[in-house]
């Protein structure tokens, strides 16, 4: 309660129904494979299938999103996006039993979700310029609660009804976009936007103008290099649900070792947040730094994970990676409404969009590399792809350095040359 006592009513209210929001999106994704294995006797081939298109409705969601931003208004943008995904969620109960429907709707609502998420994130950052670094934390702790609440209650709600998942996440989304429309009309909706393009001016390398997507992106130092960062992290990832899931079922352990690593996922995203404070007072000062301290937490899991396989390596490895999570979620958005100024938005969903090719094509190739050699090859990518993403956010901290000494030597009258 403490934590949020400094906070305005109108951030405790945009807290709480984003929480609620994000209870019922966490009723359904836990259960698609199951509701498409269980409840339509497809095969996992198929669920899988499902899985694919959705992803590849949240990359066009996600890159959309932050392109429309301007053009047609937050408000249309959010509350229109939210209404889209009630709809298609309330509307699964009738068509599920149709494959050729099901499917296709599946990806709309991955595309109509996705949507809508860089346009909430940009428009934090514009809102609440003051404190955005420290918002977008609070947001990320916030909604990991509300999928700890939402996945704990999922498999309950299979028991009685898998329609009943897709209703209530519908009805949890109906509730924010009605919440969104009124929120946003007493709010002035963008009304803190001037404000933030013209900090953005101050900052070297920002991108405060009107410009079209071509221009944008020309800017790649913008957004390139987190982009690809978080490609990496995202197939590394995939190590979870591909490698270390399978193994844990091949040493004969139960499933619900597999939950629990989890469960101490959720639990040390609320518990650990002074360990994660104290690192970015004492090593992680700049939001670039935090994401190199962050891949490198990867790295250091993944490399657990590798010299140790077993369930006590696996539960360090979840541990190390936490924290890697912990500092890289608020960290890319704050970065980008930062210095993406006006155009915020679309750097937003670039990079969301550019990380989301990993979601989707990282359980594919570690699923792969798994069936060739077990857990080890698996984990070496991993390794990799973490490491990789090291570099590419080393990449982006010497970039922001270098603009900064370009903003100091301005100021002083001086010329730095390149």
């Amino acid at each position: 309660m403490n934590l949020l006592s400094s906070y305005s009513k109108e951030i405790k209210v945009f807290l709480a129904a984003g929480l609620i929001n994000a209870i019922g999106g966490s009723l359904m994704w836990p259960l698609i494979s199951m509701f498409v294995f269980d409840e339509l006797g497809r095969s996992m081939k198929d669920a899988g299938l499902v899985i694919l298109i959705q992803a590849l409705g949240g990359i066009a969601g996600q890159l959309l999103g932050g392109a429309l931003y301007h053009k047609i208004g937050v408000q249309r943008l959010i509350v229109g996006a939210l209404a889209m995904n009630t709809a298609g969620l309330l509307s699964l109960p009738l068509i599920s039993n149709d494959w050729n429907v099901f499917v296709p709707m599946m990806g709309f609502i991955g595309f109509c979700n996705a949507l809508s998420m860089p346009a909430i994130q940009a428009f934090v950052g514009f809102r609440f310029p003051e404190r955005r670094a420290e918002l977008f934390n609070v947001i990320y702790v916030a909604n990991n609660i509300g999928v700890a609440v939402g996945t704990a209650l999922s498999g309950f709600l299979a028991e009685w009804s898998y329609n009943m998942s897709f209703i209530l996440n519908g009805a949890s989304s109906g509730v924010f976009a009605v919440f969104f429309l009124f929120y946003l009309r007493n709010s002035g909706g963008q009304r803190n936007e001037q404000p933030q393009a013209a900090a953005a001016k101050k900052i070297t390398g920002a991108i405060p103008g009107k410009m079209g997507a071509g221009a944008l992106l020309g800017h790649y130092r913008i957004y390139l290099f987190i982009g690809l960062g978080g490609l990496m992290l995202q197939v590394g990832n995939s190590i979870w649900n591909t490698g270390v899931s399978p193994s844990i079922l091949a040493a004969g352990m139960s499933k619900s070792n597999y939950g629990y690593l989890w469960t101490l996922n959720g639990i040390l995203i609320f518990a650990a947040q002074p360990f994660i404070t104290l690192v970015k007072k004492i090593a992680a000062k700049s939001v670039t730094a935090q994401m190199t301290a962050s891949s490198i937490f990867y790295l250091a899991g993944y490399a657990v994970i590798l010299l140790l396989p077993t369930y006590s390596g696996f539960i360090l490895g979840m541990i190390l990676a936490t924290f890697g999570e912990m500092l890289i979620a608020p960290a890319v958005p704050a970065f980008l409404s930062e210095h993406g100024g006006r155009n915020a938005p679309f750097y937003i969903g670039l990079v969301g969009g550019i990380g989301s090719v990993g979601r989707v094509f990282g359980p594919y190739v570690m699923g792969s590399l798994y069936d060739a050699g077990g857990l080890s090859p698996t984990a070496y990518l991993a390794v990799i792809t973490a490491a990789v993403s090291v570099a590419m956010y080393h990449i982006q901290t010497l970039i922001s350095r270098r603009n900064s000494q370009l903003d100091e030597a301005s100021a002083k009258g001086e010329t730095i040359l390149p």
